[in-house]
């Protein structure tokens, strides 16, 4: 049986308290309700409250793909203080293609924007095969090259494996790395760079949405 959760040598600044503050979400009742969602277990960050500053990057395309292949509909304020856990979150941002003549897309994105993800989009091209596509892998490597000296945790929500060259850049730097994706999906080169791996299918039952979700309470009441 595969681990679901890889717990290697841990390299960089991980050994400083965070500070007091859990998130920069300005919301004080979106945290509310998401801050007792989790309680330790197996499959938990390793090194709570000992990470530092924390910086995601979220490859949307990918995890999409990887929340296809699960069937799992996911709850993006409960995958958010997952990745927090009990350290101080300083940007947390979420890269995909952007349809404009999609509203469903838009209220999405609207939503994302809302619960405090800063959201980098691209257009969309249209593909031979007549498929839509937009990669974004330039724009996440320049900025998690750009914003290493400003964390010591960076969470990479991906299983690309062209993303395995920028994270043994930046841990070079003494940042630590981690990252989450599903490992059906997830290069072997990208985990043996990363300090620490999680399967998304472990933690699916953690950041599923169930109804009433606060992302689709705020998408249903947008001005």
């Amino acid at each position: 049986m595969i681990d679901t959760v890889f717990k290697k040598k841990v390299l960089g600044k991980t050994d400083k308290k965070a500070s007091n503050q859990s998130s920069s979400f300005t919301d004080t009742k979106l945290e509310s309700e998401a801050t007792d969602l989790f309680s330790a277990n197996e499959n938990s960050i390793p090194n709570q409250g000992y990470r530092g500053r924390v910086i995601i990057f979220i490859d949307g395309s990918n995890l999409f793909y990887a929340a296809s292949s699960l069937k799992l509909e996911i709850d993006y304020v409960k995958l958010l203080h997952y990745l927090i856990a009990r350290d101080c979150l300083v940007h947390v941002f979420f890269y995909t293609g952007y349809d404009p003549t999609n509203e469903k897309q838009y209220k999405f994105l609207y939503c994302m924007r809302r619960i405090g993800f800063r959201v980098i989009t691209k257009a969309v091209t249209q593909a031979p095969n007549s498929a839509k596509k937009a990669n974004l892998d330039v724009e996440i490597a320049v900025d998690m090259m750009t914003l290493a000296q400003h964390c010591d945790t960076a969470v990479l929500v991906s299983g690309d494996g062209d993303f395995a060259y920028v994270v043994n850049a930046i841990a070079a730097q003494g940042v630590r790395v981690e990252v989450v994706g599903l490992r059906s999906m997830t290069s072997a080169a990208l985990i043996d760079a990363a300090d620490c791996y999680i399967d998304l299918a472990a933690i699916q039952q953690t950041i599923k949405k169930i109804d009433g979700s606060l992302c689709q309470l705020l998408a249903n009441t947008r001005e």
